[in-house]
């Protein structure tokens, strides 16, 4: 049974389902150039009482024909309209590398407005946000240097760097992915109310363990560090030790 009033894939919260014994949504946001489907198996991993809701942000997937955001604070306002209908029960974010950019800056987007905000913020694979980004640029590049920098993340299979059909089809969400990353520019604000577990990888160059514990700056209640085996896209090669520890820290809200 679908409860239409929770189903809005125009808006990219994949809600569908109705489920009884759901107490907690977890709301989760892609890495650079990536969608929903790295998170197809996390309900198959966390019990029934939380509802994983992946966020499908414009431009990919099936908001495809959609405008491809440039700047964050823009995407937040955005994010922030569609994802309020679903905040009728208590809430978690979580978000990898860019996504823990968003998640953030909405958590604080929320509180500006007065609205309610997350139980618990979930930042993975990026580095604290008062710190700039002490790496070049590469956005703007021309596609050839372009997607030889993309080689340096690790993120995407040289089969598909090397598909020039597919990327012609992933550049342009790439790109502006980056963008965002790359014109963010952190404001100032008070730590925020809930608390904050981050992750890193053990072997990761982008997002090393100093730069990653500098989220406790960021909350004035519990923070927590947690390191796992991998670089950068630990989430897919750690994925069950790192939903154990979402788990770990969800229970005391079930």
């Amino acid at each position: 049974m679908i409860d239409k009033s929770l189903t809005n894939h125009s808006s990219g919260i994949a809600y569908s389902k109705i489920n009884q014994r759901e107490h907690l949504r977890l709301f989760c946001f892609p890495y650079a150039g990536a969608g929903v489907s790295i998170f197809r198996n996390w309900s198959n991993c966390l019990p029934q009482v939380i509802k994983v809701c992946p966020v499908e942000l414009p431009g990919r997937g099936t908001r495809s024909k959609e405008n491809l955001f440039t700047r964050l604070l823009p995407l937040v306002d955005c994010m922030a309209k569609e994802i309020r209908p679903y905040l009728d029960m208590p809430f978690a974010f979580f978000g990898h590398s860019l996504g823990a950019l968003i998640c953030f800056e909405l958590t604080r987007f929320l509180r500006r407005e007065n609205f309610v905000s997350p139980i618990h913020l979930f930042v993975s694979g990026r580095i604290a946000p008062q710190f700039p980004d002490s790496d070049p640029p590469i956005h703007q590049l021309p596609e050839s240097e372009f997607i030889r920098e993309l080689h340096h993340f690790n993120g995407t299979p040289d089969s598909v760097l090397r598909n020039f059909e597919l990327m012609k089809l992933m550049l342009p969400v790439i790109r502006a992915d980056f963008a965002i990353c790359e014109t963010y520019s952190y404001a100032i604000e008070d730590p925020l109310n809930c608390p904050i577990s981050t992750f890193g990888g053990l072997q990761d160059s982008l997002a090393t363990r100093d730069k990653i514990v500098a989220w406790r700056e960021q909350t004035r209640k519990r923070f927590i560090l947690r390191m796992f085996p991998g670089d950068h896209f630990f989430l897919k090669s750690s994925q069950e030790p790192l939903l154990q520890a979402i788990l770990q820290d969800l229970m005391e809200y079930l």
